[in-house]
């Protein structure tokens, strides 16, 4: 149990911080579900497994309707994200997807394209971290008329980390990097900081109802007029973006149903007795693209009925304060998924839509891929696979240790990517430095076991298998 002296600490700390009292709310309604053993897993006996949705190819008739409906939307661009994982110390969204193109560039020529298709006034929202902030709104400062009369951002909130070393649970203090104390509390925060920054408000009274939300790393989340129209004609509260799940999609999140209601269960809420059900893809055969549709009308009635925002579920992760000192103080962080909040509207459904639409960018492997060939930009900015006679599912399969960080991807390709069009997997192990117009073509492996980097040479053709 958590006394309110413990839980005292909790929210003083976040006044001291300045945060909104609707996000102390819901960080003590996590805090004190998880203190008082509530359970942050979803058994298999608990849910069904989803059989049937609707598709977007089935959604034709609906497109007239949402072209009407744009200028009642707004597309948000989940930007809290640091590529830190890449060796990037500011947002991953300013990443260069093409020379002098980043994540930024696209998304705001994507909007501005629209609205010039449709002549609708379709707005543009990020929500940024305090992090990413002040580089992604420098980025689209060049943007004229982008912003249009509302401000093109807001930020998400933070919350305490929960030492559970101490006597009794008490927020994290670690002088020597105070920022550690900290962590995001997940994209569900998405709904309550849309409230607290005035943003919710500030969208309705200029007419806005629905919302497109997507991460800004998945270039393949354009907005839909089939899917617009759909959601607006069918009054529908939530809609998600499911995929059929393959193999490669196992630990993912997965769609499934608790008494008729759609839920969205991720592998941090599966008890490890059902973790070959959880990832049995015949099972479960949807997961979430992390593509959502939002009526913000019945968004603002669900957050008037409770101080506490969504009533989302929560998810538990320990850790240790810092990353680098295996002596630090193993600790919680308490976060939301924004994709749960499907079990929060009556009446949310989802649609299974192709793969095109689920484009994230992780690693450098997704990366040096976007680089290739094997994509296209499009005159509306969208960033598309290229079409062929044989349509292909790529793997790239870089060694980390010489690939995973930007700086070193980008020095070892620094005259491009290689042609990737006809390759089915790419796999090097080991330092290798690439030349112009290089090729690859089927299956291929690289492997340098030697300290000095093996170069290949300009204008080789890989084919098969190869090794060094």
């Amino acid at each position: 149990m958590l006394s309110d002296a413990q839980h005292e600490r909790f929210c003083q700390k976040m006044r001291n911080e300045g945060l909104p009292e609707i996000a102390i709310a819901a960080f003590s309604r996590a805090l004190r579900f998880v203190a008082e053993g509530g359970a942050t897993t979803i058994a298999e006996t608990a849910i069904e497994p989803v059989d049937r949705l609707e598709h977007l190819d089935g959604l034709d008739r609906y497109e007239a309707a949402g072209r009407e409906a744009v200028q009642h939307s707004v597309v948000i661009k989940l930007n809290g994200g640091l590529g830190t994982s890449m060796g990037l110390s500011k947002a991953k969204s300013l990443l260069e997807v093409r020379k002098g193109v980043t994540f930024l560039d696209l998304i705001a020529r994507q909007v501005l394209a629209q609205r010039d298709a449709w002549g609708g006034e379709l707005s543009l929202l990020l929500m940024n971290s305090f992090r990413t902030r002040d580089d992604s709104l420098a980025a689209l400062a060049k943007y004229e008329g982008l912003a249009r009369d509302l401000p093109l951002d807001f930020v998400q909130h933070k919350v305490p980390r929960i030492d559970i070393e101490a006597e009794a649970w008490a927020p994290v203090e670690w002088p020597s990097d105070a920022d550690l104390e900290w962590c995001p509390p997940g994209h569900g925060d998405l709904y309550i900081a849309l409230a607290s920054s005035g943003m919710l408000d500030a969208l309705r009274a200029r007419g806005i109802r629905y919302a497109f939300v997507s991460n800004a790393d998945n270039l393949g989340a354009v907005l839909d007029p089939r899917i617009l129209g759909y959601m607006a004609s069918q009054e529908l509260p939530f809609l998600m973006e499911v995929a059929e799940r393959t193999e490669a999609d196992k630990k993912g999140g997965h769609l499934a149903r608790r008494d008729g209601q759609l839920l969205l269960r991720e592998v941090a809420q599966c008890p490890k007795e059902d973790l070959e059900a959880f990832q049995d893809v015949g099972r479960h055969r949807f997961f979430n693209t992390n593509n959502l549709w939002v009526d913000l009308d019945a968004l603002a009635h669900a957050l008037e009925a409770s101080s506490e925002g969504l009533a989302l579920p929560v998810i538990s992760n320990e850790k240790r304060v810092s990353s680098v000192d295996d002596s630090s103080p193993r600790c919680l962080q308490l976060e939301t998924a924004m994709g749960s909040a499907i079990e929060c509207f009556e009446g949310a459904e989802a649609i299974v839509v192709p793969r095109v639409r689920f484009a994230p960018v992780k690693t450098t492997n997704d990366l040096l891929l976007l680089w290739s060939d094997a994509y296209d930009m499009t005159d509306d900015a969208r960033m598309v696979p290229a079409q062929t006679a044989d349509p292909i599912d790529r793997v790239i399969d870089l060694d980390s240790r010489y690939y995973g960080k930007i700086d070193d991807l980008s020095k070892r390709f620094a005259s491009g990517a290689p042609s990737l069009i006809k390759c089915r997997r790419f796999s090097v192990a080991g330092d290798h430095e690439f030349g112009p117009d290089v090729s690859i073509e089927g299956d291929v492996q690289l492997v340098n076991e030697a300290d000095e980097p093996v170069e290949v040479a300009a204008g080789s053709v890989l084919s098969g298998t190869s090794s060094d």
